[in-house]
């Protein structure tokens, strides 16, 4: 909400962390926590993933990930990342020259474990790619797939198995005088990637990418997602996120952004507080609710809209909102503007009202902030 002044309860203190650029994308040292995702189409098809990349893009994705298994998804990762309006991340996994032709491509990074892709020559070849080309890299352990001798070792994937094995493949690229790296240690099992994520922390002053891998569907992954990383980010932990989802990838944009929303540490969009809705309600909260998030997705200033069926709640939540509306009687409910009572309005023309409010105080909004960048310039 942007007429409310900042509550130091609600503060994070972020971990301290060195910075690195994906691209022209800043990542740690306290630059706003990125959000990505990954596409799943075949990449070597580059009409249909530039369209998955932009429509990610345009829901806020700072990122994108693209999957380059072959020597086809490289080759058409130059043109992916020609047309791409935000950085693209090549995932590698075990060979090391799709590295290099993602390098070449014009990858802003690479997804790989240094430990994974050979001789030391072949590590130190793809380094110099990266170094050359200005890539970064993010290791990426993954409790599904941890080294044979770390199995062997610890008996089952763990937390200190999991650090073991970023602090290892860390090495290597520190050992090769390369240090613009991210890290991640995901696990589908939360308290698993909570634990991890946790003494990597301790362990490094890397940025860190956070993630709950293979989280499942739509809904039973964002929750577990929010538990997850909900928990790291609120702790002051993590650089860059990606909600992993069985679902669009603009879906796991857009839940990404609600962590992120629910904890004051990004601000984008409508954040819309609305009720369950109960027999108390004046009108149907549902129906508008899910009417206004559809034509409301197309604006990106961070405001804040409540939504509230009776005035047992509404009217004090209205208090803490850039625009609100409470149910009353008779078919009418308040419109608030800025925290205050404004005007009546009927509910039939409610949603289109509310609609037109929230356009406009975004463009005052956007409209005040252009003045502060110009005065700022002068």
């Amino acid at each position: 909400m942007s007429h409310n002044p900042i509550r130091p309860w609600r503060d994070i203190a972020r971990r301290k962390s060195r910075r690195i650029m994906v691209g022209k994308v800043p990542v740690g040292d306290g630059a706003p926590i990125s959000v990505q995702t990954m596409t799943n189409t075949e990449s070597s098809d580059v009409a249909a993933t530039v369209a998955q990349v932009q429509a990610a893009a345009e829901a806020g994705a700072d990122i994108v990930r693209v999957s380059t298994p072959d020597e086809a998804s490289t080759k058409a990762l130059r043109e992916i990342v020609r047309e791409s309006p935000v950085p693209i991340v090549a995932d590698i996994h075990f060979h090391y020259k799709r590295a290099i032709e993602a390098a070449e491509a014009g990858a802003a990074c690479l997804r790989i474990n240094p430990g994974n892709i050979g001789s030391k020559d072949r590590v130190r070849e793809v380094i110099r790619a990266a170094r050359d080309h200005g890539c970064s890299i993010r290791i990426g352990v993954n409790a599904g797939s941890l080294e044979k001798h770390l199995l062997e070792k610890y008996g089952e994937p763990c937390p200190a198995a999991m650090v073991e094995s970023g602090l290892d493949h860390i090495r290597i690229l520190e050992d090769n005088d390369f240090h613009e790296f991210k890290i991640s240690v995901k696990a589908s099992d939360v308290f698993l990637a909570a634990a991890a994520y946790q003494e990597l922390a301790d362990a490094t002053d890397a940025p860190i990418h956070l993630g709950i891998t293979e989280a499942g569907g739509l809904t039973t992954g964002t929750i577990k997602s929010a538990i997850g990383m909900g928990n790291l980010l609120w702790m002051g932990i993590g650089d860059t996120l990606r909600v992993s989802l069985s679902a669009d990838p603009v879906a796991e944009v857009k839940a990404g952004f609600e962590i992120l929303k629910a904890l004051g540490l990004r601000h984008r969009g409508v954040n819309i507080i609305s009720c369950p809705s109960c027999a108390r309600q004046g009108f149907d909260v549902i129906k508008t609710v899910e009417a206004l998030e559809q034509r409301l997705e197309h604006i990106k200033t961070a405001m804040s809209l409540s939504i509230i069926g009776c005035v047992v709640n509404g009217p004090g939540e209205a208090l803490m909102t850039d625009v609100g509306f409470t149910g009353g009687g008779a078919g009418t409910g308040m419109v608030y503007l800025a925290g205050k009572q404004s005007h009546r309005m009927s509910n039939e023309r409610m949603v289109d009202h509310i609609v037109e409010a929230v356009e406009r105080k975004a463009a005052e909004i956007e409209a005040t902030q252009a003045r502060g960048v110009e005065q700022a310039a002068e």
